[in-house]
């Protein structure tokens, strides 16, 4: 087992040692979920669970929010700041959230090293240590960086969901590796805050294995970009609750020679998610990171060392 591979299966541990209560969000306008990368993917996602949950939110990425946050939201000084980041190095984070907090602006960050400059430059910190192998690829501290936020929207995480997660990567991972041979195209559809998880899971396959990924919206992927899919492609779809409508498009792809992958829904491969909406991107993300590896395992491509990757992004 190489390096990357055992970082997505030992992470379950990390999981279990990061539950915890979480105080609430402030009361404010709007909270803006901060990050770059993999941490901008999972603003994303939060972003919209935060709505979910009734906190108004957004998501934007570290520089932009750095250099125009009233692009964004016009009464921006009345925000809330969530800023993600790994490292907590991350310089466009960093400076955004220096930014914010210059401006009077409440500061959270979530991030797994807790002696950085973002520990340092927030008013309220979320840790959780990650797999000590961890490289450059980010695995386990995606997972436990979503897991951190969804704790501090106040979704509860708990050891039975740990458990499914760990039998959806089983069941993953039985079925699929054998069926990638000779598919060199990856589509990942997502809805709501799955959205912000296609985008993750198409950047980690990217990353991995340099073949070309796409995500989209479900039924966004008809206007044009469904002019790509042929017989090498894969179609990866997780189900949102509005199964009919992914169903009905699971099947013109399929039909049209992709190779449908269903989270949770129907597919020529379909793989069960039994967990309560919210909580279906983190159950199904360590699955989909380890569909990164075995395509870059079926191209003969060493994920420790991505080509023109760092494991912490710094702008000098």
């Amino acid at each position: 087992m190489g390096i990357t591979e055992a970082t997505i299966v030992e992470q379950f541990p990390y999981w279990r040692a990061a539950i915890a209560p979480a105080a609430p969000l402030p009361e404010v306008p709007i909270t803006v979920f901060i990050g770059c990368g993999t941490s901008y993917n999972l603003a994303v996602s939060l972003a919209v669970l935060a709505n979910d949950a009734g906190k108004p939110a957004i998501a934007v990425p570290g520089g932009e929010w750095l250099d125009h946050p009233a692009s964004y939201w016009p009464d921006w000084r009345k925000a809330h700041v969530v800023a993600l980041s790994r490292s907590g190095e991350t310089t466009e984070t960093v400076a955004a959230a220096k930014a914010s907090r210059a401006a009077g602006i409440s500061v959270t960050a979530i991030t797994c090293e807790k002696q950085s400059d973002l520990a340092r430059n927030c008013d309220r910190l979320f840790f959780a240590e990650t797999h000590p192998a961890e490289g450059i690829v980010m695995t386990s501290s995606a997972s436990l960086m979503l897991l951190l936020g969804l704790q501090l929207l106040g979704y509860p995480i708990d050891k039975a969901l740990i458990e499914t997660a760990e039998i959806l990567l089983e069941s993953f991972d039985a079925q699929v590796p054998t069926r990638l041979g000779g598919r060199s195209h990856f589509v990942f559809l997502g809805g709501g805050a799955l959205y912000g998880i296609a985008l993750e899971a198409s950047l980690k396959l990217q990353e991995m294995s340099q073949i070309y990924t796409q995500a989209f919206h479900p039924l966004e992927y008809r206007h044009g970009p469904i002019s790509l899919l042929d017989e090498r492609t894969v179609a990866v779809i997780l189900y949102s609750e509005a199964q009919a409508a992914e169903a009905k498009l699971a099947g013109e792809m399929s039909d049209k020679g992709a190779l449908v992958i269903g989270f949770g829904g129907p597919g020529d491969l379909s793989l069960p998610v039994p967990i309560a909406a919210p909580l279906a991107g983190l159950t199904a993300l360590p699955a989909l990171q380890l569909l990164g590896e075995r395509a870059a395992q079926a191209r003969n491509i060493d994920t420790v060392a991505p080509r023109h990757l760092t494991k912490v992004v710094t702008l000098a």
